[in-house]
C-alpha cells in the first residue's frame, strides 16, 4: 500500500510539475488574456471550445490554488501579474491570445449551447412562453391552472391566451415551472464560456470595452477633447485643445475692434464696405438675379423657334432608300 501511495503522490507531483511549466510558458508568451466563466459547461463542450480557438487562442483551466501559486512564482519576472490575482476565484479559466480578442469574444460567444431548464437552478436570463397553441391535450389545463397562466381549448388542444413571464433573471427555476418548459419543448438557457474580466499587459478593463468599433472611439475621444477644451477655456488655461476656440474668438474680438474705429485690417474691409454702403451690394445681387431670369426664356424661345429638321435620303450616310448610291 505504501509503494501504491509514494507512486500515486509521485504521479500527482509531476502532473503539477507540469501544469506549472505550461501555465508560466503561456504567461511568458502571451500577453493577453481573457477571463472566462466556466458554470455549467460540460466537458465535450469545453473540448468543442478548444477545437474552435485554435489558430486563435489557448484555453486554460485549473485549480485556482495552483494558478495562484504558478502566478506568485513568476511574478519576480513579470511585476504586471499581480494585477490578475484578485480575479482568480470561483470557477474560471484562461484563454490566453495574442491578436485581436474580439475575434476570440466571438468565438467564445458561437459556442454557447441551448439547455432546458432544471429545477432547483438560476435562472440567467427571463424566460417567456409566448402565447398560442401548446400542443398540449385539454386534460391538462389544471397544470397551466396551477401556474396562473390563461388558456383556452382551441382544435383539441390547450392555447395559451397571451405572453406569460414564467421565470425572471435570478430567480430559482422551480419544479412546476421546469416541467411546463419540459412539456413545452423549450431551452431558455444557453450555456457557455462566460466572459468577465481582460488583462492586457497588466491592465484591467470590462469584455464590453471589445464591443467597441473605431466610430464609438473616435466619438469617446472628441468628447473628451470638447470636454478639455471647455475646461481650459473656463479657468483661462491653454492647451492644444482650447488653442483653436482661443484664436477664433481673439480673432472676433479683433474683427470687433476694427469694425467700431478707424482701423482697419484686410479681413475687415469686405465688411466695412457693406456696412458703408449696403444699397450698392443689393442692387448688384438684384442685378445678377434678374439677369440670370432674363437669359433663361431666351434660350427657351430660341429652341422653340428652331425649324425642325425633316429626315432625307441624304441623311442615311449617303445612300438611298436600296443602298444605291
Amino acid at each position: 500500500m505504501s509503494g501504491a501511495d509514494g507512486t500515486a503522490s509521485s504521479n500527482r507531483a509531476q502532473r503539477k510539475q507540469t501544469y506549472f511549466a505550461k501555465l508560466v510558458k503561456l504567461l511568458e508568451e502571451y500577453p493577453k488574456i481573457l477571463i472566462v466563466g466556466a458554470d455549467n459547461v460540460g466537458s465535450q463542450q469545453m473540448q468543442n471550445i478548444r477545437k474552435s480557438l485554435r489558430g486563435k487562442g489557448i484555453l486554460l483551466m485549473g485549480k485556482n490554488t495552483m494558478i495562484r501559486k504558478a502566478i506568485r512564482g513568476h511574478m519576480q519576472n513579470n511585476q504586471a501579474l499581480e494585477t490578475l490575482l484578485p480575479h482568480v476565484k470561483g470557477n474560471i479559466g484562461f484563454v490566453f491570445a495574442k491578436e485581436d480578442l474580439s475575434a476570440v469574444k466571438k468565438v467564445i460567444n458561437d459556442n454557447k449551447v441551448a439547455a432546458p431548464a432544471k429545477a432547483g437552478a438560476l435562472a440567467p436570463c427571463d424566460v417567456i412562453v409566448p402565447a398560442g397553441p401548446t400542443g398540449m391535450e385539454p386534460t391538462q389545463t389544471s397544470f397551466l391552472q396551477a401556474l396562473n397562466i390563461q388558456s383556452k381549448i382551441a382544435k383539441g388542444q390547450i392555447e395559451i391566451v397571451s405572453d406569460v413571464e414564467l421565470i425572471k433573471t435570478g430567480q430559482r427555476v422551480g419544479a412546476s415551472e421546469a416541467g411546463l418548459l419540459a412539456k413545452l419543448n423549450i431551452k431558455p438557457f444557453s450555456y457557455g464560456l462566460t466572459l468577465k474580466t481582460v488583462w492586457d499587459n497588466g491592465a484591467i478593463y470590462d469584455p464590453s470595452v471589445l464591443d467597441l468599433t473605431d466610430a464609438d472611439i473616435i466619438k469617446k475621444f472628441n468628447n473628451g477633447v470638447r470636454n478639455i477644451a471647455s475646461l481650459s477655456l473656463a479657468i483661462g488655461y491653454p492647451t492644444v485643445a482650447s488653442l483653436p476656440h482661443s484664436l477664433i474668438r481673439g480673432f472676433k474680438n479683433v474683427l470687433a475692434i476694427s469694425l467700431g474705429t478707424d482701423y482697419s485690417i484686410k479681413q475687415a474691409e469686405k465688411i466695412k464696405e457693406m456696412l458703408a454702403n449696403p444699397g450698392a451690394f443689393t442692387q448688384t445681387t438684384t442685378t445678377t438675379t434678374t439677369t440670370k431670369e432674363e437669359k433663361a426664356p431666351a434660350k427657351s424661345e430660341k429652341k422653340e423657334k428652331e425649324p425642325v429638321k425633316e429626315e432625307s435620303d441624304e441623311d442615311v450616310g449617303g445612300f438611298g432608300l436600296f443602298g444605291d448610291d
